[in-house]
């Protein structure tokens, strides 16, 4: 009897066993979460204003330099003067950025957000008033110093969206980084109009001031726009590390409990090291050490972001350099009107591909594959350089060679997905909200010095390759391309799936 039992038992078991699916169901997807409007629309001014103080003084920078006589009349000194004065900034900021996101882990967003937006104003207004070299180049040092606020308003961004937006959030910071650097830099309104005002508008400016001060206003304008947001952000804007949130009543044990579980998982400290009552021990939670930070998980994510940043600034410094070199030397010869033109054209088409199509497209193929895609376009872009300056050589700029600028231009937009999707990744690498601030401060350093090193690398290679004629002169192009290539590589080390930070 009990055989006969046993027998009915496991062919009942056999019989559900046989009706569950050997492949496992995907598990259903979560519901988008609405994003918060009003507060990533007040932290987003924060991306407007730093490329608007960074980058206004380009237009008037070299004019500068010639009238207070800094090269001594010797005016093939003035780009060397002139790019020192615009390096440093990312110099400064690369030195102090991770300092001021560590600090935000520890004191709140909001506080070092309001630090780095009065250190943006009074060194503005400082540059505007600057009548030497070292005070120059002192209140340039200052704009970076007190200024990590990119790296915190990225931790802010990650705290305010979830797996379900992230997507949506991120896709806008690259948008108003171009918004900003347009009304900064690429507009002839900030940097242009509004130097030497005496000179335009000789009845509204005509004091003594404006004579001896003549790149104050375009300063202090960029100054009052950062005071502004100091303003706004200082009023509505709402702290979002946890544990400094007003009203919210933060378990710290839970807090200390989890982290070290997630610590003990990713193999930063031993499970011995615990004793069996240390996860009940009521302990204020705080950041973890920066050296438990560098693990394969958050290094691959910050080696990919200053990689794009550094493959990226080199191909932006050399566009221009190549549309405006003679044709004769390997360029296209392009008036400045032209390359302003077609550069604008590539803002406006690329915010409006960003904002249409990014979160669309992140969700459809995932963000490892999307950010391989878009890496993947540097290596037509650069390989596209040479085959222009042929063509142009050849047969002068003419419809085939506005068919290949359009093709880069394509390539180019695809590729500025990249952005926002390792932001993504670099937010996710985070095992905790109280190391957010370090990893995003990390990443911006490593994105800093790369910016720094880019420029100069990339138009002193294509300088060398045309002095001295390597590959045809297109020696720069063959570096960039194994780098690329380099790049690409470090791409596919990337998880494939971001971290659920649900």
């Amino acid at each position: 009897m009990s055989r006969t039992l046993e027998d009915n038992d496991n062919h009942t078991r056999t019989a559900l066993g046989e009706q569950e699916p050997l492949i496992p169901t995907k598990k259903p997807k979560k519901p988008r979460t609405p994003l918060p409007k009003l507060q990533l629309s007040i932290l987003l001014l924060i991306q407007v204003a730093e490329p608007i103080t960074s980058q206004c003084i380009y237009p008037f920078i070299n004019q500068l330099i010639s009238e207070l006589d800094i090269t001594g009349g010797d005016e093939r000194k003035v780009g060397y003067y002139a790019g020192l004065i615009e390096s440093l900034f990312s110099i400064a900021q690369a030195m102090t950025v991770l300092q001021w996101n560590r600090l935000s882990d520890r004191i709140g967003r909001k506080p070092v957000l309001l630090i780095g937006l009065m250190g943006l104003c009074g060194s503005m207004f400082a540059f505007g008033l600057s009548r030497t070299f070292m005070s120059l180049v002192i209140s340039r040092c200052l704009n970076g110093i007190l200024n990590g606020n990119i790296g915190i308003m990225k931790s802010m961004m990650g705290e305010l969206t979830d797996s379900t937006n992230m997507a949506q959030g991120f896709s806008m910071i690259p948008i108003v980084w171009c918004a900003g650097a347009a009304f900064g830099y690429n507009s002839p309104f900030m940097g242009g109009a509004l130097a030497r005002p005496h000179d335009r508008w000789p009845t509204v400016f005509s004091g003594s001031f404006w004579i001896k001060y003549p790149y104050f206003l375009p300063c202090a304008t960029a100054s009052a726009f950062t005071a502004c947001c100091f303003l706004v952000i200082l009023i509505f804007l709402k702290e979002t590390l946890p544990t400094k949130q007003k009203g919210k009543q933060i378990d710290n044990s839970t807090v200390e409990s989890t982290f070290q579980q997630e610590e003990i998982l990713d193999g930063i400290i031993p499970s011995s090291s615990l004793s069996p009552s240390s996860d009940t021990i009521l302990q204020p939670p705080t950041p973890p050490s920066l050296r438990s930070l560098l693990i394969p998980s958050i290094l691959i994510p910050v080696a990919n972001y200053g990689t794009l940043a550094l493959v990226e600034i080199a191909m932006l410094a050399l566009q221009p350099l190549f549309y405006s070199t003679p044709i004769e030397l390997g360029g296209l010869g392009f008036s400045p009107s032209t390359i302003g033109t077609w550069m604008g054209l590539f803002g406006f088409v690329d915010g409006l591909f960003q904002v249409i199509f990014f979160a669309r497209v992140v969700e459809r193929w995932g963000p490892k594959v999307l950010f391989m895609v878009s890496m993947g376009c540097f290596i037509p872009i650069f390989a596209i350089f040479p085959i222009l300056s042929w063509v142009a050589g050849i047969w002068g700029v003419g419809m085939f060679v506005w068919f290949l600028l359009s093709c880069q231009l394509v390539l180019m937009v695809v590729l500025d997905m990249a952005y926002a999707c390792i932001l993504m990744f670099v937010t996710s690498s985070a095992p905790s909200k109280l190391s957010l601030g370090a990893i995003n401060g990390l990443g911006q350093t490593t994105a800093s010095v790369a910016r720094a090193i880019g420029p100069a690398m990339s138009t002193s290679l294509f300088a060398v390759s045309i002095q001295y004629n390597i590959l045809g002169g297109n020696g720069v192009y063959a570096f960039l391309l194994v780098l690329s290539c380099g790049a690409l590589y470090l791409a596919s080390r990337l998880p494939d799936e971001l971290q659920d930070r649900d």
